[in-house]
């Protein structure tokens, strides 16, 4: 067998490792929420600010905080949660830059792989939140609305928090997107944009509510 061909079987196992630690772990942490945003924001901005506020009213509601573990919007997230009730979470990716753990995330995992963090940012929250960032909050925010397009994943709020900085991309989508027929008038259904804290928290426990009401299963 070729070095090559060595080094992909053991990948396969490397990445199976990281998908059953995380499982191991996140598991007794449901229900939670997966907050996103700029590594780049920090605390002298609004943004971290709302961030902190946003955070800790979702964990006083009874959330567990997922981030991505890293510095700026994640480590103001992660902050917020750890004032509240709830547990306070980041999933870090091991990057060239911007991959050191902020110090506010009560759990923390490691990850290799992008696509792995990804499955575990979706498999035990209830909803995602987007404030402010770059193309990593996109990517992770588009990835959902597309599991929500698709039926992979039908009970999912995803809330677009800060109309200042979303409106322009929905405005976009509209005039480009929805004109040429790439996607579905419904498909603007398929998330929120709000400026209202209150109004994200209660978004997402009335769909988790409901959820527990028809005794959805935790997990997709």
């Amino acid at each position: 067998m070729s070095d090559v061909r060595v080094k992909d079987t053991w990948s396969v196992f490397r990445i199976m490792a990281e998908f059953v630690e995380g499982f191991e772990t996140l598991r007794p942490l449901w229900p939670a929420v997966s907050v996103f945003g700029s590594a780049r924001l920090g605390p002298e901005t609004e943004t971290y600010q709302q961030a902190v506020a946003l955070s800790r009213s979702l964990s006083n509601a009874g959330f567990n905080v997922i981030t991505g573990g890293g510095p700026g919007i994640m480590e103001a997230a992660n902050l917020g949660a750890s004032q509240g009730r709830g547990h306070s979470i980041g999933l870090n990716i091991k990057l060239p830059r911007e991959q050191d753990g902020n110090a506010y995330a009560e759990t923390q995992l490691q990850h290799n792989y992008f696509f792995v963090r990804k499955v575990r940012f979706v498999k035990y929250a209830v909803g995602f939140v987007g404030l402010p960032g770059g193309f990593g909050t996109l990517d992770e925010i588009f990835e959902a609305l597309t599991l929500k397009q698709t039926g992979k994943m039908k009970d999912f709020p995803v809330v677009l928090f800060g109309r200042s900085f979303w409106d322009g991309l929905v405005d976009w989508m509209r005039d480009q997107l929805l004109t040429r027929e790439t996607i579905a008038k419904s498909d603007f259904d398929l998330f929120h944009v709000t400026d209202d804290a209150d109004e994200v928290v209660e978004i997402i426990r009335h769909h988790y509510e409901q959820r527990r009401r028809r005794g959805a299963h935790a997990t997709p």
